[in-house]
């Protein structure tokens, strides 16, 4: 979703990861000299110096991130995971011609990777914020690994080819099979967050139960730099184009059933479940986890609300940042058709992308729809919420093929916890809880 750096919604789950500005190929630097820089770059956010920060910049990044915008995107890292308390460990890895400087940070309640990249004149050429994901995965004891087998592949074509993984139960088949459409951000495959991975949860857990799943690396996170430069960004670019492209790869392979194809999106991918049922009127159901109903900029200042209650009061500070986010929803909605090539960005999208979604109310497109519709809830999920859920439940009860369950003690990720959700939460290792797993695999058997 994101066109230049942070992008905060009540979509996403924790934060942060911002595309990397368009990056030009050059000479490699020497990766030792520059974790100091990094380092010291870091430093230099922690003390609000941002005008020495940005001196940093290549022309590139001082264009599109210049001090007020650095200043309101390091505001937002805090505002969600809370205050600055050291640097842990850094490391680096080579991209092309290109050196990132991981500098993995404390905060007071998440691990955050801050990713410098620097080019070869040792200037700050892309910058990203993004959960810790370093965790080796251990599978809960519900995935049963012997009963399936995984094969890499890919969905798509052309320009936008994104590297996916086939998840098929042992056995001659045909399966039922589940495409996998993540939320908000550069995703992974897994929709990795810290050491979560709630959609390899899900592909072994389902798979363990006889229905194939196939998931893919989200195309913002697989062509961020390169997305940067499309004009009128929507969510077809980030989300549904490849949400089609992998059923229809589902429905040619070998060992499923074609008949049997069913879509599961969380999130923003929930969200978007209407209108992906509405692009493909063959589909054998879809699945909603945590899908928003709410417009997202509404959304934006009820979830930073929230995280800044969560202390028992909110900081003359933070409510300047509520009433900040409150002035920029304002904007969104205040935005006419004409100014659809505008260049304009509000919360760090494109004014086509905020008016692409202008006037869609999901549970209200999804009445139309014809297949049948499973809706899944944490009643602890504080980024979609029991409102959402009762309103998917008002639009829809009449209808007979729409199944509706919420779990009291799950969040967002579906992981299960105890009282009020926090953004920390999403630090600590969790799985999927088993009872989701079986649900989506008993409805899939019956739909």
């Amino acid at each position: 979703m994101r066109r230049k750096s942070v992008m905060i919604t009540g979509l996403l789950i924790l934060i942060i990861a911002s595309q990397p500005i368009v990056l030009r190929s050059q000479a490699a630097s020497n990766q030792d000299d520059l974790v100091p820089a990094a380092r010291a770059f870091v430093e230099l956010l922690v003390k609000k110096d941002f005008a020495n920060a940005v001196a940093t910049f290549d022309d590139t990044m001082k264009t599109a991130m210049p001090e007020a915008k650095l200043q309101e995107t390091w505001d937002a890292v805090v505002a969600q995971v809370g205050a600055f308390k050291q640097i842990v460990k850094t490391r680096t890895e080579k991209r092309g011609a290109y050196t990132i400087v991981f500098v993995t940070s404390e905060f007071q309640n998440a691990a955050l990777d801050i990713k410098v990249v620097f080019d070869q004149s040792k200037r700050i050429a892309g910058l990203f914020f993004a959960p810790v994901t370093n965790v080796d995965y251990a599978p809960p004891p519900y995935i049963k690994t012997d009963s399936f087998r995984e094969k890499e592949i890919t969905v798509g074509a052309g320009e936008w080819t994104l590297p996916a993984t086939l998840t098929t139960p042992v056995g001659p088949g045909p399966f039922p099979a589940v495409v996998l459409v993540h939320g908000s951000g550069p995703n992974d495959r897994d929709e990795t967050i810290g050491p979560n991975k709630p959609f390899k949860d899900l592909a072994g857990g389902l798979a363990s139960r006889g229905i194939a799943v196939l998931r893919y690396e989200k195309r913002t996170k697989q062509y961020g730099a390169k997305l940067s430069s499309i004009r009128n960004f929507t969510v077809k670019d980030e989300v549904l184009d490849d949400a089609l492209a992998a059923i229809e790869l589902l429905r040619k392979t070998e060992g499923i059933d074609a008949k049997r194809i069913f879509v599961l999106g969380h999130s923003l991918g929930g969200m978007l479940i209407p209108r992906i049922g509405q692009l493909d009127r063959n589909l054998a159901g879809l699945i909603a986890l945590a899908g928003a109903t709410r417009s997202l900029e509404d959304v934006i200042p009820e979830q930073l609300a929230y995280i800044f209650s969560l202390d028992g009061s909110v900081s003359a500070e933070e409510q300047k940042q509520i009433d900040q986010a409150k002035e920029q929803a304002a904007k969104v909605k205040a935005l006419k058709p004409e100014e659809a090539n505008s260049t304009a960005v509000l919360f760090s999208a494109p004014v086509s992308y905020w008016l692409d979604l202008r006037g869609y109310n999901p549970p209200e497109t999804a009445k139309e729809l014809k297949q049948p519709l499973l809706i899944l809830q944490g009643e602890r999920d504080y980024q979609v919420t029991m409102e959402d859920f009762k309103r998917w439940n008002t639009a829809l009860s009449g209808k007979s093929n729409v199944t509706f369950k919420s779990y009291p003690s799950l969040n967002h990720l579906f992981i299960s916890g105890t009282g009020r959700s926090t953004p920390s939460e999403y630090d600590r290792a969790g799985h999927v809880d088993e009872r989701v797993v079986e649900d989506i695999a008993a409805w899939i058997k019956t739909a």
